[in-house]
């Protein structure tokens, strides 16, 4: 499965929220909505991908961008991840993966050697018609938060 295109619409979803709450993409039409994609609350990287966004939420806020993390991990996981770090960015939980397929980063992944399915690692800009205006794919931590932030201040 691919990527939806730039400038396509943004597949649709409804997921949960670890606040409690719901998030659905048709609800945040008219907004810039930043979806990051990553495979596991509470390991190494996904922590410093969530600090970083969490790091630049007044900066997204500021540039009329929201952020919203999605893995397939449950909303009590999610819960006990904001809380133990301090998050600030929403976290949607997509255990079904209607979301994480939709947007095809539901990938083969190999580690030692072994083949296996999983989430790669990606980010959505998505503009306030709702259309895809950018793609990261196989994303490195390092730096990210700062350029899609860059993206979000253009768009």
């Amino acid at each position: 499965m691919s990527y939806p295109a730039i400038g396509s619409k943004a597949p649709q979803f409804e997921l949960p929220t670890d606040d409690g709450g719901v998030v659905s993409l048709a609800a945040l039409l008219g907004k810039k909505v930043v979806l990051y994609f990553y495979p596991k609350d509470d390991t190494s990287g996904c922590t410093t991908e969530a600090l970083d966004f969490s790091a630049k939420q007044d900066d997204f806020a500021a540039a009329d961008t929201l952020v919203i993390g999605i893995s397939p991990d449950s909303v009590d996981r999610h819960g006990k991840f904001r809380k133990k770090h301090a998050l600030t960015v929403r976290l949607a939980a997509d255990p079904e993966r209607q979301a994480i397929e939709a947007y095809g980063v539901w990938q083969e992944k190999s580690m030692y050697g072994r083949a296996y399915m999983g989430v790669a690692r990606t980010t959505f800009l998505i503009d306030r018609d709702g259309k895809i205006a950018e793609v990261w794919p196989k994303v490195r931590v390092a730096g990210h938060a700062e350029a899609v932030l860059a993206a979000a201040r253009k768009l």
